[in-house]
């Protein structure tokens, strides 16, 4: 049975004051702002403006306490972590660094983590565990968050079962269908239903997940379909459309990606695409 703060949370997120509970902690949301949008990777300009917030994305990807100090006032900031090695003395100093500020909206612990060590260095439940309890020891209602790595296929997905909420006492887990490639003449949009069963099947309720969407495409990735390629306008739209049918209130999304990376083209220089997260993030 669903927890209270949970039905809340589904029932009634433009009223009230929300809560997504994860195995061991409650990340509490203000109706005012959210669900909150976040595009990861270059944020800021070389003055430290955070330029994502143009657009309506009301949380920031960040790596320190001065880049919180520099956040508008109705932006918070998502901690890039990376570690996956437990609570150690690299690990205490980063947390410690911001877990008092009050921009901190909470820790990106990993990025596709892969126990097995196959395709990653290997990043085991047990660290993400041992992070996750630090920080909700030391601060209630702060999130924890991973984006998960697909461990099957496009046409059959699988996450890693030792990585569930159960185990890893992460509370919100990125799930990452990127349904754009270059040798498919369409995108695979019922990829998105494939992913969001896959995370159900390892304990992610709907509550815990962050929806990412496919912002970038091109340049040295390697995939099936022979690599991602970007969306169009109306194939954005019609992800985000899916997106939330599936999962309609969020705690936060996630466009991937602002800045570029590996050569390819990605949302910071895509005005089309822009314009559609623009209005995405204002609804």
């Amino acid at each position: 049975m669903e927890s209270r703060e949970r039905k809340l949370w589904l029932g009634a997120i433009a009223l009230i004051a929300v809560m997504a509970c994860g195995a061991r902690n409650c990340v509490a949301g203000d109706a005012a702002n959210a669900p909150r949008h976040f595009a990861v990777n270059g944020n800021f300009d070389p003055g430290g403006r955070f330029v994502p917030g143009d657009y309506g994305f009301n949380l920031a990807d960040v790596s320190s306490a001065e880049s919180l100090d520099s956040l508008p006032r109705d932006v918070k900031g998502l901690m890039w972590i990376g570690t996956c090695e437990g609570a150690d003395a690299r690990f205490r100093g980063l947390v410690e660094s911001v877990i008092d500020h009050p921009k901190l909206f909470g820790f990106y612990l990993m990025d596709d983590p892969d126990p097995s060590g196959r395709w990653r260095r290997p990043c085991k439940a047990e660290g993400l565990r041992a992070e996750s309890d630090w920080i909700h020891a030391r601060r209630a209602g702060i999130a924890t968050f991973v984006a998960l790595m697909n461990i099957g296929t496009s046409a059959a997905p699988a996450f890693d079962a030792s990585l569930g909420p159960d185990n890893s006492h992460v509370d919100l887990f990125g799930i990452a269908p990127y349904p754009c490639r270059r040798d498919w003449r369409e995108c695979d949009f019922a990829m998105i239903d494939r992913f969001v069963e896959a995370g159900r099947r390892i304990g992610i309720s709907d509550a815990a997940v962050v929806p990412i969407y496919q912002t970038f495409g091109g340049g040295e990735w390697r995939s099936e379909g022979g690599g991602y390629r970007l969306p169009d306008p109306e194939e954005l739209r019609r992800i985000l459309d899916l997106w939330r049918e599936r999962i309609p209130h969020p705690v936060f999304d996630y466009a991937y990606s602002w800045g570029t990376q590996k050569s390819d083209k990605a949302l910071a220089t895509s005005p089309p695409l822009l314009d559609v997260l623009k209005r995405h993030n204002g609804e």
